[in-house]
């Protein structure tokens, strides 16, 4: 693949070494590319979960409460009989 590309095609001296310069000024921003990607699926991840967890515990203590009926309740229901 490399004889085909217009990379691969050098004159002189000069043109390898700002072809090898190049490549390295790519492969740098992909890895950098690459690290921001996993921070943002990192932190996603987690604040997601974070979410979640927030979310179920308001759902647990929604539950509790229509368990235990408030005292009013109880003292209609006692009330009459």
């Amino acid at each position: 693949l490399r004889c085909c590309t217009a990379a691969s095609v050098v004159t002189d001296g000069s043109g390898a070494a700002a072809d090898e310069r190049s490549l390295y000024i790519m492969r740098v921003v992909q890895i950098a590319v690459m690290c921001v990607l996993a921070l943002t699926v990192v932190f996603g991840i987690f604040f997601l979960g974070c979410n979640l967890l927030i979310k179920s515990e308001g759902m647990i203590n929604f539950l509790v409460k229509e368990r235990r009926p408030s005292k009013e309740v109880e003292a209609a229901v006692v009330g009459p009989y």
